[in-house]
């Protein structure tokens, strides 16, 4: 069964860069509406109508809104099940895909951010992700085990971890540790992620100066 068109609401240069590659990956079938960051069109009324927050990446889909980037990935790797990248209800390896998507917004994020201002962690009882190190060291740990962080099984998990690894550590939030950047280099070496990098980059090429 072939799933109906979609609408994916994209910035260039922002987090949404992994879902386009995802959606590339999927082979998925979608309307792209481009906003600009720097002008601010995400806060304009028209798109706050559609995702409050104003935020990117969003998916409309058959009139239902999904935002909040890994429930983005959960939904359009569920969506499109013949690309393989999400593994089913009774694999042994849905928990472990779940939890690693889920812990990209649960605890790296709201980690990176306390690093990015230098400020200190919460204490362990008030933190629900405890430290940066808690968080880095656990990431590094099953990064290593590799190639993938499900260890053979290439899924949506590592696209959404790839892109985000490549701009962080690229603006000096995430330390370039060995592990970290052939981690980074396979899953830019794919031909998905290289499309949509390709695609983007036609866009931002074509942008009035």
């Amino acid at each position: 069964m072939t799933a109906s068109r979609l609408t994916f609401f994209h910035a260039l240069q922002s987090r949404s860069t992994g879902a386009r590659a995802l959606l590339e990956e999927l082979g998925a079938d979608y309307d792209l509406h481009l906003l600009d960051l720097k002008a601010g069109t995400q806060r304009q009324p028209d798109y706050l109508a559609i995702n409050p927050m104003g935020k990117v990446p969003a998916v409309l889909h058959e009139g239902a809104l999904v935002a909040e980037q890994p429930a983005v990935f959960i939904y359009l790797a569920d969506l499109y099940p013949d690309a393989g990248l999400a593994p089913p209800l009774g694999d042994p390896l849905r928990g472990p895909y779940l939890r690693w998507l889920v812990f990209y917004g649960s605890c790296f994020e709201p980690a990176l951010i306390d690093r990015s201002m230098q400020r200190a962690p919460p204490p362990p009882s008030r933190s629900p992700y405890g430290s940066w190190d808690d968080v880095f060291n656990a990431l590094s740990a099953q990064l290593a085990a590799g190639p993938w962080l499900l260890g053979e099984r290439f899924t949506a998990a590592d696209v959404l971890w790839g892109i985000a690894l490549d701009w962080t550590t690229q603006f000096g939030l995430v330390p370039d540790t060995p592990v970290i950047r052939a981690f980074i280099d396979r899953v830019a070496a794919r031909p998905a992620v290289q499309r949509a990098a390709a695609k983007d980059a036609a866009l931002l090429a074509a942008k009035p100066a």
